[in-house]
């Protein structure tokens, strides 16, 4: 029944770099996606602002495949997350099919999930060695470029519990990039740290999204972080996008009673 009633909206033409059509989600009889459509160019920087459990975190773990839709279709590049084509017709596929199809995404979260006797290094290194297959060497060389570029090359040997929160969050960061990913997703990335910290890991973001072409979509309640980065912002709300546009639109001169509400909200914190 899903594979039918999503195949019907199936894009005759794939555009984007991700595509979710027609997603619902319910979790024990709340519904936190309603009949969601989201589009994500390559190279585009999306920012999807809204209140707690507006179905915001719930995209981003639909789009890396740890949420499966109750309904709808996700497809990231020329592969559907949990379809595939067969006999001109797309019908249901299982998790080694979504093992593939979501290996151009990776995802930074709220909490860091460092491995806590790896150094910064090798946490960074070893999904490197596991993953891409590459040589320690070439994989440790990478990683120290990496730590450099989120600014902890002189970290490097420390274990997480040595580190602040906002290098934590830092070395995570560096940890995801070194898949190569060409779909970059943040969950409130800042939300866990201290607010002392928080700056140094929007700088980060920042240096990323304006010297990078890989795709991001991002969940914040920095307001003034997604109007500097985002091409695009999104406002969830119960579960829908009740506004879409560019930061000079969404974020101030919103057309939407519930955007104007939510961001007065915001500012008011």
């Amino acid at each position: 029944m899903q594979a039918e009633t999503a195949g019907a909206r199936q894009s005759s033409t794939p555009a984007g770099i991700l595509e979710m059509r027609g997603i619902r989600k319910e979790f024990d009889g709340r519904v936190v996606l309603d009949d969601v459509d989201l589009d994500l160019a390559a190279g585009e920087k999306l920012a999807l602002i809204g209140p707690s459990g507006s179905g915001k975190t719930t995209v981003l773990r639909m789009a890396i495949g740890l949420t499966k839709p109750d309904a709808g279709l996700i497809r990231i590049e020329d592969k559907y997350l949990w379809h595939e084509q067969r006999d001109g017709r797309l019908v249901p596929a299982g998790e080694k099919h979504a093992r593939v199809a979501r290996r151009p995404v990776g995802m930074v979260f709220q909490q860091f999930n460092l491995f806590p006797h790896f150094t910064a290094l090798e946490n960074v290194r070893e999904p490197m060695v596991q993953v891409l297959r590459l040589s320690r060497d070439e994989a440790g060389s990478r990683a120290m470029e990496l730590l450099r570029k989120v600014g902890l090359s002189e970290h490097c040997h420390k274990r997480p519990g040595q580190l602040s929160g906002g290098q934590q969050q830092r070395v995570a960061i560096a940890r995801s990039l070194g898949l190569e990913p060409k779909i970059m997703l943040f969950d409130e990335v800042t939300s866990a740290l201290d607010p002392e910290l928080v700056g140094e890991v929007l700088r980060v973001l920042r240096d990323l999204a304006h010297a990078t072409d890989m795709a991001m979509l991002l969940v914040t309640h920095e307001m003034n972080f997604a109007a500097d980065i985002a091409d695009r912002v999104l406002m969830f709300d119960a579960g829908k996008i009740v506004e879409s546009g560019p930061p000079s639109q969404v974020l101030v001169t919103p057309r939407m009673p519930r955007t104007r509400q939510f961001l007065r909200a915001v500012n008011d914190r």
